[in-house]
């Protein structure tokens, strides 16, 4: 406590020795006298020219740079695309120093083999780009992309690595443009280090059709690309992880990248029985298992690399993976990502539950217990092909092969009890299945620019094509009691093949009409084949074979789907005014025919959608946008086939075949204004959405809490949300910064439903407000408190219901130390308190995480001891609320356990290792994986 004290006081004492000072002035073009819109204005000091802050200038010219210095002289430098650096030594007296007009030269032509360095810009807004120069940033020397973006402007990075600048998500990281490991973007800012980086470009996400043919992006995500340093685009680099402790965990990892100008290669390893991705996590906490988010925080067996799963979704998991990134560009026309992963997993889990039904004139308590075990082995490959036919056409090929084998077992016991206590029912299953599934798709588009006015066409098509094969075993036993006492005993096996084969046929075409006002005309083909079969025998005593067929739960169906859908929209793209307008009609066909069940039926759906969306750019770093898109969803062959299922006779499902298409009705705007000069942004959404005929279940219960359930349309489903945040940054001369974030979001859901055949309606009002803070001491102590509290409040129509009224508590702090020099220290607590959950569970735990480092050989390893759960209290408690019932549930969870853990970093590049000569003689240098 007494040295953050220290830091604090120093930190303070830093802003009192510091003066603040304000330059303006206007920046034009030198011969024109036009006003320069988005030129970079920034101060550096004269003895290292650190920077010390920058401002964008306005679409009039001017600009108003704030900065804090003790320094009596600072260098000004004003700079802007295509134009020659105006660089100025300027000394500062009175609090506002006024430049006037300050005229930038066009940018001469180079003679050739004449090299010309450019002068560092921290940040060059171009048309839709925003472009950071990372050596304008300074963190600590092993830090990685990651830190690097906690620096920039309008960029903010939760604890989960989800990246948002300027208010909107990046949902895509490119190196050198190229895809890394797929579109999972934490791989690539978590792995690649700080120093090989030469600017970070943000822009809009656009589709392969906008990039190409210049067409505005219509994704409110963003494209992160990481641009490598040309004198570290030839070497390698990599990281080797291993470690072990208590209870037998253990992790171990390694990341190898090679670069060679244009080719990449990649490759990640790891294994783990601490549900980690091993490779992907900071170099603090790399080594710690995941723990849930939300109102509940928990271990779970599930995470996510590269677009394949790991584990079941809860308990532990054991995973073992590899994988292989290659890109690079064969010719002048030819470009490849692509890449491999194979992962292995197995998952343990032991629940229980209890659930409270509710009905109309009554309620019943459900209680239940399992274990579950499983596994999978499942490999996935997929490339990227762009075939530059000529300067007009371009050819995309996206093939995409996954392969799963995996197995499951199942116990579980179930008790249902009436309010006064007595056992109405009871069930225990035992499950064990086995299913191999092979998928193949495939995305080609061809597309070709009619002229340079934005005319274009576009011809695509694409299939998905699946197979799963599966076998399970079941023994289970149902008893009813009561008057009517009844016993059902299955001991049966069940096989299944399912084969999915759906393809897409689609063509654009776009004519500019006036100016920038373009006409779009579409039209899409859809075709789909499903055949699922499900043969269930029963155990014959007689033959002592699993050969007694069960024609009640078997099935054997041909699904088809036909859907056409043509369009037609205009669309404006100005520079700052963006308007669409659309429609598409959609003619949709379904067809089944169950040769066992002898069930058939045809449905035709058309409907007609309309959507319009309006974008204004009011200024660089301000924008506002409002959308509306309605949607149609047919309803699936479960929901449509009137064939009972009794899988479980606790739960009979029965199809409807009058169902018709759910119309979705949706409408969302944002508000997005980032200040360069004050280093704060504020940002605000609100989305709302209604539904005609959404399909909705329908549940009866008779007296002896047996259900048959099946599906009808309803009116009156409507939501909203709105929320926003608001965020400020500063950092000092010395080095001293912080940041501070307050939002909140709150959110209505009015939903029609029935219990009983009794018509209700459950409206949901949620409240969210967090606030969170950033302070960072030169890049020696860094602490990130964070509070969140949720109030939550559900109201029913019908008196029986009671009305749910609780709240939640989270108190997040992650701190993180780098004194003395060579160790690291970092504890990160969470507080939780969920209201919600009954008293049979746990309603609160502080869990905390800590990790002490000691770097050695110049940063080339790290020695590693962590602490998982210091205090032991980490739970796996959720709670569901639906209309006709309130579920609590408690589940396995990593517990406490300590690990050490070394890891060896290493990197050469330009033929060189850092620091020494050539070959396996010179000696290396470590950077931060």
């Amino acid at each position: 406590m007494a040295k953050k004290i220290l830091f604090l006081a120093l930190f303070f004492a830093s802003i009192v020795q510091a003066q603040e000072y304000k330059i303006i002035g206007s920046v034009v073009d030198k011969t024109t006298k036009q006003p320069l819109e988005a030129a970079t204005i920034y101060a550096e000091s004269l003895s290292d020219s650190a920077l010390i802050s920058y401002t964008i200038s306005n679409q009039k010219g001017t600009f108003d740079l704030a900065l804090r210095t003790k320094a009596p002289k600072v260098n000004l430098a004003i700079s802007f695309t295509g134009y020659s650096t105006l660089r100025k030594e300027i000394t500062l007296k009175g609090s506002t120093i006024n430049m006037g007009v300050l005229g930038l030269d066009i940018e001469s032509i180079t003679l050739e083999g004449v090299s010309v360095v450019a002068d560092r810009a921290p940040i060059i807004v171009k048309k839709d780009t925003l472009e950071f120069n990372a050596e304008s940033f300074k963190t600590r020397p092993d830090a990685n992309v990651e830190d690097l973006i906690k620096l920039l402007p309008g960029a903010q990075v939760d604890s989960d690595g989800k990246i948002t600048v300027n208010g909107k998500e990046v949902n895509r990281v490119l190196v050198n443009g190229k895809e890394f490991f797929g579109s999972d973007p934490k791989i690539a800012t978590k792995n690649l280090p700080k120093d090989i980086v030469d600017k970070i470009q943000v822009t809009d996400t656009k589709s392969e059709t906008e990039r190409f043919t210049g067409r505005q992006s219509t994704s409110d995500t963003q494209t992160l690309n990481i641009t490598i340093k040309k004198d570290k685009n030839k070497g390698y680099m990599g990281r080797i992880t291993a470690g072990y402790g208590t209870d037998e965990r253990y992790q171990l990892s390694g990341v190898a990248n090679y670069f060679n100008d244009k080719q990449r290669f990649s490759i990640l390893a790891g294994g783990n029985n601490i549900n980690s991705a091993g490779f992907s996590f900071d170099e603090v906490f790399d080594a710690v298992g995941r723990r849930g988010q939300g109102v509940s925080f928990n271990s779970r067996g599930s995470f996510n690399i590269g677009g394949m799963n790991f584990g079941g979704g809860q308990g532990i998991t054991t995973s073992y993976n590899v994988g292989g990134n290659y890109a690079d560009e064969l010719s002048d026309k030819t470009e490849i990502t692509a890449d491999y992963f194979f992962a292995s997993s197995e998952t343990y889990n032991d629940s229980k539950t209890e659930r409270e039904n509710i009905l109309p004139d009554r309620r019943f308590f459900t209680n239940s217990e399992s274990h579950s075990d499983g596994g999978s082995d499942s490999h996935r490959a997929n490339a990227r092909l762009i075939f530059q036919l000529d300067s007009m056409t371009r050819l995309t090929v996206s093939p995409n092969f996954n392969t799963s084998l995996g197995d499951s077992r199942n116990v579980r016991t179930e008790v249902s009890i009436d309010e006064d206590g007595n056992v109405i029912n009871d069930a225990s299953t035992n499950n064990n299945s086995l299913n191999d599934r092979k998928s193949f798709s495939n995305d080609v588009n061809l597309i070709r620019k009619l002229n340079s006015k934005g005319n274009y066409l576009k011809f695509g098509f694409s299939n998905d094509n699946s197979r799963t094969d599966g076998t399970s075993k079941l023994l289970s036993e149902n008893n009813v009691y009561g008057n009517n006492p009844s016993t059902l005993i299955r001991d049966q096996v069940t096989k299944t093949d399912n084969q999915s084969d759906s393809w897409n046929a689609n063509v654009e075409w776009r004519q500019a009409l006036i100016g920038k006002l373009f006409l779009d005309l579409g039209y899409s083909f859809d075709n789909s084949l499903r055949s699922d079969s499900r043969i269930v025998n029963d155990y014959d005593n007689v033959t002592g074979e699993y050969s007694s067929f069960n024609q009640a739960l078997s099935s054997d169906f041909r699904f088809k789907s036909m859907q056409h859908s043509p369009s037609a929209g205009f669309n404006y793209e100005g520079e700052k005014l963006s308007v669409g307008l659309g429609s598409r009609m959609v003619n949709t066909r379904l067809s089944n025919n169950d040769y066992i069940q002898l069930v058939d039926f045809e449905k035709d759906f058309n409907n007609v959608l309309f959507n319009a969306n309006v974008r204004y750019r009011l200024d660089r770093g301000k924008s506002f946008s409002t959308n509306y898109r309605s949607s149609a969803n047919v309803p699936s062959v479960s929901q449509l086939q009137p064939i009972e299922n009794i899988s479980n006779p606790l739960n009979i499902i029965v199809g409807n075949p009058d169902l018709k298409p759910t119309i979705s009705h949706n409408f969302f705007m944002n508000y997005n204004n980032f200040d360069f000069r004050t280093r704060s942004g504020i940002f605000m959404f609100g989305s709302f959405n209604f539904d005609n005929d959404r399909i909705t279940n329908t549940t009866i219960t008779d007296e002896n809490f047996l259900r048959r359930t099946t599906y009808t349309n309803v009116n009156g489903n409507y939501s909203g949300n709105i929320g926003g945040h608001f965020n400020k940054q500063y950092k000092s001369e010395e080095g001293v910064m912080y940041r501070f974030r307050i939002g909140g979001n709150a959110s209505l859901n009015n939903n029609i439903s029935f219990n009983n055949n009794v018509k209700f309606t459950s409206k949901t009002f949620n409240y969210a407000p967090n606030v969170g803070l950033t302070f960072n001491y030169k890049e020696q102590f860094e602490i990130n408190p964070g509070y969140s509290v949720g109030f939550n409040k559900t109201t029913y129509s019908l008196d029986r219901f009671e009305d749910i009224n609780f709240m939640t508590h989270t108190f997040e702090v992650r701190a993180t130390t780098y004194w003395p020099k060579n160790v690291v220290w970092g504890n990160d607590i969470t507080y939780n308190y969920n209201g919600s959950v009954s008293d049979n569970f746990d309603k609160s735990a502080i869990f905390w995480n800590m990790s002490l480092g000691l770097k050695l050989w110049n940063d080339k390893g790290n020695l590693k001891l962590i602490a998982y759960d210091l205090l032991d209290q980490n739970i796996n408690t959720r709670r569901t609320a639906t209309e006709d019932y309130i579920q609590d549930t408690q589940g396995t969870v990593l517990k406490r356990y300590f690990m050490a853990s070394f890891t060896f970093k290493f990197d050469q590049f330009g033929g060189k290792r850092p620091g020494g000569g050539r070959g396996p003689g010179g000696s290396m240098r470590m950077m931060h994986m």
